[in-house]
This record gives C-alpha cells, structure tokens and sequence, in this order.
C-alpha cells in the first residue's frame, strides 16, 4: 500500500446561513439564488489562485497555497455577495458563513482529508452570517498582511475537538460601511467612480474553436479599462460568470450596482474578423455607442484599443491617453504567438497539474514563435512559481525558483511597463527572500502601472 501525500495547505470552507429554510419557502428561487451566489464563490476562488475540491448543495469546500490569498478570497466574494443582496428583495437574499485554517492535509486524487478539513468545517458553523472565521494558525500568517479590521473572539470549543481554539473574525461588510463614513466623511457621491462590466463576448462561428481567443480579447480590454483611474471596472472572475448563459442586463445592473455595461460578439473567417459592440445603460435601456469593425485579425489590438478609447469618450468626454500606450504594453506583433498565450492562461487558470504543465507547453510555443513576446515570459513564470508552490512540479533544472526570476528579468527587459511582471517580482520577494523593502519598491511599481488589479491592490497591501 502507497504512503498517503501530505502537504501543508490553508483550507476555505463556505455555506449559506439558513439554506433548508429557503428552500421550503420557495425551491425555485433558492436554486437560482444558490446557483449565482455559487459561481461568484468559485470564481473568486480560482481568480486567487484557489481549487474547489468539494461542493454539496450550498457549501463549498476550497484549498489555497496561500493564507493571504485564501482569506483575500473570501473578503471578496462576501463583498460582492452583499453587494448582490443590496439589489433584490429581502426574501431571496443569501448570507454566507466562512471558516479558514491552515493545517497539514492528506491528498488522495482530487480529494484532501485531514484534521485541516474538518476544522475549517467546524470554524464556518461557528461564523456569524457575512463574517469569515480564522484560525491562530491563519492570524498569524496574514496579520499586517491584510488591509482589514481582525477581532480575536478569544477561545473557542470547537464540535467533536477535545482543544479549544483561539478563533478571529473578519466582517467585510462593516469594513465598506467603515471606510465609507469614517475614512470618507465628506460628500463621497461628488466623486464615484463610474462602474462599467464588460461582458464576455459572443462567439459568432459555428464552433467552439476561437473560444479562447474571443475570451482573451476580452480579458486584455478589462485590462485596458483597469488601468483607467477615472473608472471602476468589475472584475474578470465576476463578469466571465455570465458566460454562456443569457443576461438580464437589468439584473447585472442590480447585481454589481454598475453604470454601463460593455457587451460585444466576435466573427472570424479565415484572416478576417469582424468585432460589434455596444456600450448599455442598464437603467433606462438605452444603448450609448455602438460600433462594428471589419478588419484582419492581425490588428486586433487596435481594434481593442478604438474599443476602450470610444467607450471613455462616450462616458467621460475625454480619453487618459497616457493609460492607453498600448505599443509599451503590446505583448507581440505574431498572432499565432498571442494565441498560444491565451490558451496558456486559461490552462493556467484551471489550477491542476496537469493543465500546468499544459500551459507551460503553451507558453514555450509562444516564446518560440516571437522571442520578443514578454507576457509570455511572465506568464510561464507564474506559472512555474504557482506549481512549486502547490506541489505540481518538482524542483528540476527547468522548474526551479532561480528560472522563475529569471523569466520575469527577461519579461521586464522586453517590457519595462509590464504591470505583471512587477506583480510577481512583489510576491517572489515577500515570499520567498523575505525581501520585504524591494518587495515593496516592486508592488509600488506595479501599483502605478495598474492602480485597479485587486491582485495588485493585495499583494502590495501585504
């Protein structure tokens, strides 16, 4: 009989407060309810680098490689939870309880036990609603780490343990409302942001084929919007859950409280490629701008470019041109390169072994065909650090600690506005040298590249 693999790992476990109730009131909306609340839990999960390992009905069970990233995790998603409730009737709004500890755990496939499991289990029925519990174990790893109020509860008899536990409590939710009138107490409403969600856009063709290439359009127009002080854009994790499904733009105006909404399709045939879209206002049902561009797939990028730039003059009267130097940032001039790289995230994304050493693959392919392409650099470097760290890949002559801060060297050096590449450079000197000044030069630098990534917002927090 094999030995049983054990590694450290901090483990999020999540329900919703009174779900059998609701679903004897009224099974049709809980399931609906259930289903949203759901998919903003594991996509946020996943946008942190998290795995989903076990879900059943209402609760979900996640592993992280990393404390902060865990407990960052759930400050999110309880964040737009209650942002979602703040829009619907009383009767269909769901509160979430989260319990966080970090223990040893034994691994068994895609499974994981251990006492790690169980107490994080425990720590969510003891959570009051909204709330995320922590363990000693957690407070100890995240503390000066994160930007947030944490209440120590003092001890804690824990079901079925035979020890107490020191427990700490997180209340997102009354740290927005803190901010708002403490932090903020003058007429706040004289300077908000606008909100924009940008949708993800339909693929037009009658195959699946350029899925990842549509996605990746999307993504990097986010990410152009993101690096726009003058706005607030929802995220990646939380627009990409309206995929495939059809949107109640009324409903998504609720749900995020945004502004406009941002939707598009794609078709491509051959070399060409023909891009629609149109910019919402999701209150009076008006469509603002709206334009169609016919051109070879080989501009894309300015294609994506005209996108941002006429959606800010449409909302704000004036484009920060110095945000949109796209040819600093413009991560290759070889199509067939980027589209390597694109398939390379969403490989990335999916936070298994194998589909690491998939987008791995990718991003080689992507370097071979243009030499010159810096994202791909740095994206094979989080890649590579990610999988150390969650044990996907063994410490090798090709993946080791050295060849990631290479990576991100020779990414910087083909593009020294790169916000990605300052990100992680942020993260390998916390982490691993325990650098903790250039750390910080690191996380600034990116922080001024892009002040709207909340992987930034959090890593330079930290």
């Amino acid at each position: 009989m094999s030995k049983p693999q054990r590694k450290l790992a901090t483990i999020l476990a999540t329900d919703c407060v009174n779900y059998s109730g609701m679903m004897e009131n009224n099974e049709q909306e809980t399931v609906i309810g259930i289903k949203a609340c759901r998919n903003i839990i594991e996509d946020t999960i996943k946008e942190y680098g998290g795995r989903v390992f076990n879900t059943a009905g209402d609760s979900v069970i996640a592993e992280f490689g990393s404390p902060v990233d865990c407990v960052n995790a759930g400050i999110e998603f309880q964040k737009l939870i209650s942002d979602r409730n703040k829009n619907i009737p009383n009767h269909r709004q769901m509160e979430f309880r989260v319990g966080v500890h970090l223990d040893d755990v034994v691994i068994e496939g895609d499974d994981i036990f251990g006492g790690g499991v169980n107490i994080a289990a425990r720590l969510e029925g003891l959570c009051e609603p909204n709330c995320i519990l922590i363990s000693k174990t957690v407070h100890e790893h995240i503390a000066k780490k994160i930007n947030t109020i944490i209440e120590h509860l003092g001890e804690k008899n824990l079901k079925n343990m035979a020890d107490s536990f020191s427990v700490f409590q997180i209340s997102p939710s009354s740290d927005i409302e803190t901010i708002s009138t403490d932090e903020y107490a003058t007429d706040t409403s004289l300077n908000k942001k606008l909100r924009l969600c940008v949708l993800p856009f339909r693929n037009l063709n009658s195959n699946n084929e350029n899925d990842d290439f549509i996605d990746g359009v999307v993504e990097d127009i986010i990410t152009e919007f993101s690096l726009i002080n003058s706005i607030e854009i929802i995220s990646n994790a939380a627009a990409f859950s309206f995929k495939g499904k059809e949107t109640n733009i009324s409903e998504i105006q609720k749900q995020f409280n945004v502004n406009f909404i941002l939707s598009g399709s794609i078709r491509s045939s051959g070399q060409k490629v023909r891009v629609s879209v149109e910019l919402l206002d999701p209150e009076e049902g008006n469509i603002l701008w709206s334009n169609r561009y016919d051109r070879i797939l080989d501009d894309i990028f300015e294609v994506q470019d005209e996108i941002v730039k006429n959606v800010m003059f449409s909302l704000t009267g004036e484009i920060e041109v110095k945000t949109l130097e796209r040819m600093h940032r413009k991560p290759t001039d070889n199509l067939t390169s980027y589209e390597n790289l694109l398939k390379g995230k969403r490989a990335h994304h999916k936070y298994k072994q194998e589909s690491h050493t998939e987008a791995v693959n990718y991003f080689n392919k992507a370097i071979e065909l243009d030499p010159d392409n810096g994202s791909a650099y740095a994206w094979k470097a989080c890649t590579v650090g990610g999988g150390l760290q969650r044990g996907f890949f063994k410490n090798s002559d090709e993946f080791n600690i050295d060849n990631v801060q290479e990576l991100i060297e020779k990414a910087r050096e083909i593009n020294q506005n790169d916000f990605e590449c300052y990100r992680l450079l942020c993260r390998i000197y916390l982490g691993v040298y325990r650098d903790y000044e250039q750390s910080i030069e690191f996380g600034k630098k990116a922080y001024q590249l892009n002040p709207n990534d909340p992987r930034i917002l959090f890593g330079y927090g930290e």
